[in-house]
């Protein structure tokens, strides 16, 4: 990514508009992960180390776009930053006009959730005018949305021509990560893909095809390309509409030199439920009455041994339901293998999303190469489609 960072313009006594990501996890009024503000601190601390006016914007969750609603309210978001920084963060909550008008150099305001306006959804430019005019400068330190048309994403670089629009820190990790990562990864190359929906998956694979050594699947949608190949799956979640674009992969990995490998056996349960239902391992097909929930012992053998011979590995996905124990031992295993082979010096990238959070659960995220902020951006990118928000930032 050639493009200009926050430490290449002079913020002193400049209002600085950050589009972050604070898009966090929120129980009983706390932050249960933290780790998207914590990956924004050094785009804050580097425009209010240097007496910029830090405004920071952002979503969280999916309100109805009709006003306030308290529980997807940014507040505790401020209060968790303030924390951090070690310094007070203003939060005026829908009427910040005066707050920014009566900032000091270094200080910080985080507006109100942006999504609580219909217009940010749809990148309405009035909003985008209302915003762009609290900046003299734009930073986008938003990975997780930079996929999205939305208007702080969009609209607000547009709205902002002649002035400085660049990327943060996390913006240009994020990206230069992946980008330079996909463009020359040192072999074997090995991809894990898993999840509920092989719909959200596809065009990743034949984007990796041509260049992965292998491809492993698990999860949810390893069943519809099992269901494909004729094999029983049980009461497994199937994609049938997405069947035929499953064997046109089966059938595109005969004419290619990458492998992809399926699961050879499975976890199983007659429920969906971590608690009860009768849970049993099947090789190669799964019984009536069954359902898949994660890889079996076999597959994660089998799986974590070509990891540990890898030499760059990106993860979007889980092996199965990892945050209920009888079926968490395939991304579990997944997740060792892979922080193994980064030890012994494979470059690591894990996908955002259920894939970071999983490794978070099992005290794994220090040991990858970099764990991705944003799972839809990450893998956008594995699809490799470009941002028009990214594209609006000024050449370095």
């Amino acid at each position: 990514m050639n493009k200009k960072n926050v430490s290449a313009v002079d913020v002193a006594g400049k209002r600085v508009l950050v589009r972050v990501d604070f898009n966090v996890p929120v129980e009983d009024g706390r932050i249960t992960d933290d780790r998207r503000i914590r990956e924004a601190l050094p785009t804050i601390k580097s425009v209010i180390d240097r007496g910029g006016k830090a405004i920071l914007m952002s979503h969280m969750g999916r309100p109805e776009g009709v006003g306030f609603e308290a529980e997807f309210s940014l507040k505790t978001a401020a209060a968790k930053l303030g924390e951090l920084l070690g310094k007070p963060v203003a939060f005026p909550g829908e009427n910040p006009d005066a707050a920014i008008a009566a900032m000091n150099n270094g200080d910080v305001v985080l507006l109100e959730n942006l999504r609580f306006n219909k217009g940010e959804k749809k990148g309405d430019p009035a909003l985008a005018a209302k915003l762009a005019g609290y900046a003299d400068v734009y930073v986008n330190d938003a990975f997780g949305t930079c996929h999205r048309p939305d208007a702080s994403m969009v609209a607000v670089p547009k709205a902002l021509v002649g002035k400085p629009r660049v990327a943060g820190f996390l913006v240009e990790k994020e990206i230069k990560f992946l980008a330079a990562t996909l463009a020359k990864p040192a072999s074997p190359f090995v991809v894990v893909l898993g999840g509920a929906k092989v719909s959200d998956k596809l065009l990743a694979i034949e984007n990796l095809m041509p260049r992965a050594d292998q491809i492993l699947i698990g999860g949810a949608m390893a069943y519809t390309f099992l269901a494909a190949m004729g094999k029983k799956v049980g009461t497994s979640r199937v994609e049938h509409d997405r069947i035929d674009a499953a064997k046109k992969i089966i059938d595109l990995d005969k004419k290619m030199k990458v492998e992809i490998l399926y699961p050879v056996d499975h976890v199983c349960s007659t429920e969906f439920a971590e608690r009860s239902g009768d849970i049993e391992v099947f090789d190669n097909e799964i019984k009536d009455g069954f359902m898949g929930l994660d890889i079996g012992p076999k597959t994660q053998t089998k799986y974590a041994l070509i990891l540990r011979r890898a030499k760059t590995i990106v993860w979007n996905g889980p092996m199965g339901v990892f945050e209920w124990s009888p079926f968490s031992q395939g991304t579990h295993q997944v997740a060792k293998a892979i922080a193994e082979a980064t030890k012994n010096g494979a470059t690591s990238i894990v996908g955002g999303g259920d894939s970071a959070a999983a490794v978070e659960k099992f005290g794994l995220a220090s040991a990858m190469s970099h764990v991705s902020t944003g799972g839809g951006a990450s893998l956008e990118m594995l699809e490799g489609k470009t941002f028009e928000s990214v594209e609006l930032l000024d050449n370095a």
